[in-house]
């Protein structure tokens, strides 16, 4: 039965590829453009080749993209491993060097020198070195009447010799990811750098310029951009932080435009978009839009308004929680723009669309009846018995990992508590947790303001005890809080972090100098620690079991769904979803209308960061000297008739992860940085719609202004390859000439024939 669907599945997509892809929707893998999506991108202004943009035989543009810290993207932009990325993916590395004697969050920080520049212990650059299809190595021995269990164990077996046998000799990394659900599956060989040292900021003025108000909105005028460089050891590899560390040498980097891009030019993204779901049944929709989505929101406009007020009231804990708020405020005003977008699109009804002509598809045959005729019964049964399970996990989530600090702080005791109360102790080991602790300690308090911590207790644990099924929360809210407290929150926070040992840096480093069991069984009863593993227990032991079972179930439904619509429904465009692998995008620089008379233009420009200026504003205040230069139109290379191009918005398709991409022009040469999407595009990790999906970038001649007009760090500049005017205009002349040497050459040789 699976090579009969293989190879059905094979003639579809053959079938499917006939017809070219109508829209810029799709994130691409770099390893099948030659033979999915070079014609369509020639066609609309791509110049170069596939082999220019992935290739194992020779350095491409890959060679040049890099997975930044797990999360972001990046882009070499010079021979000496200069590395761009976003000034919100290099965040907490700014806030980590960050004082309030040496705030460069506040304003900006430039290494004049290479040995000025800062290490960041902890932050990686992983670059692709190649990819391949190992679909039939991983599934080698699977079989129909296997149980789920023994699939994947087979799998996960199957894909460790291959990870071992495509290693073996060398120093680079391997990974194995699943696309389509368990359908298909690719090998990613990747060389991780450790290295990486911070080389300049712009100040959160212009980095941040509009913080909150703006982000996931256009017009955008924000400088979302910092660099870093990599470093090697003397043989250009990989290697931990060392003073004797060279340059890293690229095999690729990018050459950057200054002749900008106008409406209608071909545009390309290239970096590691984290997660969509674009394929998923309208139940799944239904859960995101109507009970997921307003339990998170909730929970982040209640600690970002705590944070908020902080913030504002406090330069320390500006600083102190500058990243925290980032991180928090993000997701939050996404998750808003995206509700907004999928009631927009309708898209629960247009998901029961696709699902009537699935059965109808379905019904004609009776093989394929057998096969998926319970689909969709099963969807809707699974998705309404885990929908109680997966809302505690998200109230989880929110609360532990984005709610009041005690909470993780605590959880980290664990490890140490447990090695000293062993009945026989490893005395090594348990003096190797202290000094880990100790550590941890400094680090947790250099970031930590109680007071906030305390009010983000009282304000949040009523949400999580609210939104979860009584059964599935911690057993001490019956024992202790409804019943000593009254489901009095506050009250209860001044209980836990009155009694806490947890709350005193220097107490708890004495502790830590004279620990023993006796201690460690003292702090077992903290108040706090107690509250946290009891939530850790009701989590793992009540949620966890049966989250993941019921997920399961539903992975292994969408696994032959996916490979069920592939089949029934073939078209071009069934791109895989992201799953933070390298892919590409492409499609042009285009405003849009977002609504009802209203128009959006593709470029801003400097003067509407003069026209937005408030001073002393939090989010609008703009440096003296970038109002210096606006008032003298001083740009040098980097304006462009009087005026000083900010951002663009673009039609290619991405998603968090692209924060940092490279935004490519038709001829390989980097014209901006991408750091956002537009509010109505946010839903486009479920459902995408080409007339108002918008990535945003920073232009990357404002980068350069920024680095060299206002920082003055031309010295940077001076590292990169700059394609001017009259340089481009001399290749679009001999391009004309080769072109039509080759047509006289053709034209003769019909002739001759």
């Amino acid at each position: 039965m699976l090579k009969f669907r293989i190879s059905i599945l094979l003639v579809a997509l053959l079938l499917s590829n006939v017809r070219l892809v109508q829209a810029s929707e799709g994130m691409w893998l770099p390893l099948l453009l030659k033979s999915m999506n070079e014609g369509d991108m020639q066609s609309r202004g791509f110049k170069l080749t596939a082999e220019d943009i992935y290739s194992i035989n020779r350095n491409s543009m890959k060679d040049a993209v890099v997975h930044f810290g797990g999360g972001c993207t990046g882009e070499i932009i010079s021979s000496e491993g200069l590395l761009l990325t976003n000034h919100h993916c290099g965040y907490s590395q700014i806030q980590s060097h960050s004082s309030l004697e040496n705030d460069y969050l506040s304003n900006g920080f430039w290494a004049m020198s290479k040995e000025e520049e800062l290490p960041n212990p902890g932050l990686t650059a992983t670059f692709i070195i190649r990819m391949a299809d190992v679909t039939w190595k991983v599934l080698d021995g699977v079989t129909e009447s296997m149980s789920e269990e023994e699939r994947q164990k087979l799998i996960k077996d199957n894909m460790e010799k291959i990870k071992a046998q495509e290693t073996e000799g060398t120093h680079y990394d391997a990974s194995i990811k699943a696309f389509y659900y368990g359908n298909e599956y690719y090998l990613f060989i990747t060389e991780t750098f450790k290295d990486v040292r911070l080389v300049g900021a712009p100040p959160s003025s212009i980095g941040k310029f509009g913080f909150d108000t703006d982000n996931w909105v256009w017009p955008r005028h924000t400088g979302d951009f910092s660099i870093f460089r990599i470093y090697a050891n003397q043989d250009n590899q990989p290697a931990e932080y060392s003073k004797d560390n060279v340059p890293f040498t690229p095999r690729h980097h990018f050459p950057i435009n200054l002749n900008g891009v106008e409406e209608g030019d071909f545009t390309m993204v290239y970096g590691f978009p984290g997660r969509t779901e674009e394929y998923l049944p309208s139940y799944a929709v239904d859960y995101v839009l109507n009970v997921g989505n307003p339990a998170k929101i909730e929970s982040r406009r209640t600690s970002l308004s705590i944070i908020d007020a902080a913030m504002r009231s406090d330069a320390k804990v500006r600083i102190q929680y500058a990243a925290k708020q980032s991180r928090i405020s993000n997701a939050y005003k996404k998750w808003i723009g995206q509700s907004r977008g999928l009631k927009r699109l309708k898209a629960i009804e247009m998901k029961e669309k696709v699902e009537a002509e699935f059965t109808a598809k379905v019904n004609e045959k009776p093989k394929y009846k057998e096969d998926y005729g319970q689909l969709l019964p099963q969807f809707k049964e699974k998705y309404e018995a885990v929908k109680p399970y997966s809302l505690a996990r998200d109230y989880f989530i929110e609360i532990f990992y984005y709610g009041p600090e005690i909470l993780r702080f605590a959880s980290g005791w664990n490890t140490l508590l447990a090695e000293a109360t062993k009945a026989e102790v490893d005395e090594a080991k348990l003096q190797e947790e202290i000094e880990k602790q100790k550590r941890r300690v400094k680090g947790f308090f250099k970031n930590y303001h109680q007071p906030t911590d305390e009010k983000l207790f009282a304000a949040m644990m009523p949400l999580y005890q609210k939104g979860v099924q009584a059964n599935l929360q911690p057993d001490v809210f019956t024992n202790l809080v409804a019943k000593k407290y009254g489901n009095d929150f506050e009250k209860y926070g001044d209980f836990i972090y009155g009694k806490t040992l947890l709350m005193n840096e220097a107490n708890l480093l004495s502790i830590l100098d004279k620990f023993s069991g006796k201690i460690a069984k003292k702090m077992k009863a903290d108040p706090a620690i107690i509250l946290t593993n009891q939530m850790l227990d009701a989590y793992w032991g009540k949620v966890r079991p049966t989250y993941s079972n019921l997920k399961n179930d539903i992975d292994r439904l969408m696994r032959t769904y996916m490979d069920a619509q592939r089949i029934l429904l073939p078209k071009p465009n069934y791109y895989p979803d992201a799953n933070s692998t390298l892919r590409l995008t492409y499609g042009k620089m285009e405003g849009y209308n977002p609504a009802d008379a209203v128009t959006y233009r593709s470029y801003t420009t400097l003067s509407g960061i003069a026209q937005k200026y408030i001073p002393e504003s939090y989010e609008f205040d703009v440096p003296g000297k970038l109002l210096d230069l606006y008032e003298t139109k001083d740009y040098g290379l980097y304006g462009k008739n009087g005026e000083m191009r900010v951002c663009f918005i673009a039609s290619n398709h991405t998603s968090g992860g692209n924060s940092g991409s490279p935004v490519i022009d038709g001829e390989g040469n980097l014209i901006g940085l991408n750091f956002d999407r537009t509010w109505e595009s946010t839903m486009s990790d479920i459902v995408y719609d080409p007339t108002i999906c918008r990535n945003i970038a920073v232009d990357i001649r404002y980068v350069l202004f920024i680095i060299d007009k206002f920082a003055g760090a031309s010295h940077l500049i001076s590292e990169m390859d700059l394609i001017h005017a009259d340089l481009a205009a001399k290749k679009e002349a001999e391009r004309a000439k080769i072109k039509a040497e080759l047509d006289k050459e053709r034209e003769e040789r019909l002739k001759g024939q």
